[in-house]
């Protein structure tokens, strides 16, 4: 049977990392995140794990990006500037294709911002925060539940695709107080990177496996040789700038998120399929949502909910089979309009799309969303 705990979001984040496996935290105090790191620094070394507070968020990137590379399952979390400080080495760990969780607390922005408030403006930061091309995996939990799960999620994702991963909280979520149902040890996937198989004089470190596209990795310490760099590189890991190693070496970091797509995307569709008006949120800003459908159903309304679990890749897909039976789709988030320009793009203009942005520091009431689909009914 299941333990039951009263955690905040932070925490469940936390807790889930530890049940992934992660041995690993290095990070920097900063609003709303920080309850992670205090959690990781209290519970890594009871466990044999290892916990480092570093001089800056460039600093603590860079220590997980090295934790990751001596072999060991390993995440950061920040907020706001902070995740603008990881970017550079965010780019390292996606060309170096070295596999770690990067939680990011969302709060008030651009620059300081407001610290201590909710927002939603980082999702197109997750997606493009790093200059260049590559596969991105950002997930987006809206309980304190899923916090813990989509944690343990992440992990898996990072390890099997070998790169970085995601998560998408917010400050309410954040400091939100639920319970959480936890599952024994054993009861779950628990996903570890792929070792190579051949002896060390034999490693090819970035030679791909072809069902996959994904190389394997051997840990620095363990006798395998490998160079580790930002520059394009060739199969050895060296750099190059032959364009036929440059091309092959880009292209397979976007293919192989592409190829498994279906696998990645998650998504929770309520009422979708007689639905005229479809609401789209996701996060905090679902939980609102849901509830102004479901009374919108109670007033016989047709009216359905679509909540991307992961914001990158995008569930595009779906959303176009959704616009091909309902005419108005509403999207509520806490930005300008960052997600509802996926959404556009997803419908191919069959339905109309309705951006619906808050950045007041302040979360999407239900009745607000409900008169939002009282407009277009």
């Amino acid at each position: 049977m299941p333990d039951v705990a009263f955690w905040q979001g932070n925490q469940a984040i936390a807790q889930g990392a530890l049940a992934a496996g992660c041995m690993f935290f290095a990070g920097y105090p900063i609003t709303p995140s920080s309850d992670i790191m205090e959690e990781m620094a209290k519970e890594l070394p009871a466990s044999g794990g290892r916990f480092i507070q570093m001089e800056d968020e460039i600093g603590s990137i860079a220590a997980t990006i090295g934790g990751s590379i001596a072999g060991l399952k390993s995440m950061t979390a920040s907020s706001g500037p902070g995740i603008s400080l990881k970017q550079e080495n965010l780019g390292l760990a996606y060309m170096a294709e070295i596999p770690l969780v990067l939680v990011n607390v969302m709060r008030g922005g651009p620059s300081t911002g407001v610290p201590t408030k909710i927002s939603q403006m980082d999702v197109m930061q997750a997606r493009w925060g790093c200059h260049g091309d590559h596969g991105t995996i950002a997930y987006s939990p809206s309980s304190v539940q899923e916090c813990y799960e989509i944690a343990i999620k992440a992990f898996n994702a990072a390890e099997r695709y070998r790169q970085p991963v995601i998560i998408l909280s917010d400050e309410v979520l954040g400091h939100m107080r639920e319970k959480v149902f936890v599952p024994p040890a054993g009861s779950y996937a628990v996903a570890n990177r792929k070792r190579p198989g051949v002896k060390p004089e034999k490693f090819v470190p970035y030679l791909a496996d072809p069902e996959d596209d994904i190389p394997p990795m051997a840990s620095f310490g363990d006798g395998y040789r490998w160079h580790v760099t930002g520059l394009a590189h060739n199969d050895f890991g060296f750099p190059s700038a032959r364009e036929e190693e440059v091309e092959k070496n880009i292209t397979r970091l976007v293919r192989k998120i592409d190829r498994f797509r279906d696998d990645i995307v998650e998504y929770e569709a309520y009422e979708v399929d007689d639905a005229d008006i479809v609401v789209v949120s996701y996060g905090t800003v679902a939980r609102s949502s849901i509830t102004a459908v479901k009374d919108a159903r109670k007033r016989g309304l047709k009216v359905g909910h679509f909540r991307p679990v992961t914001l990158w890749p995008f569930p595009d897909k779906e959303i176009f089979q959704i616009s091909k039976r309902a005419k108005t789709i509403i999207v509520p988030e806490l930005n300008c309009g960052q997600m509802v320009l996926e959404v556009e793009r997803a419908v191919h203009g069959r339905a109309k799309v309705i951006k619906k942005g808050l950045v007041n520091g302040e979360v999407f009431m239900p009745e607000q969303i409900s008169s939002f689909i009282q407009e277009v009914a």
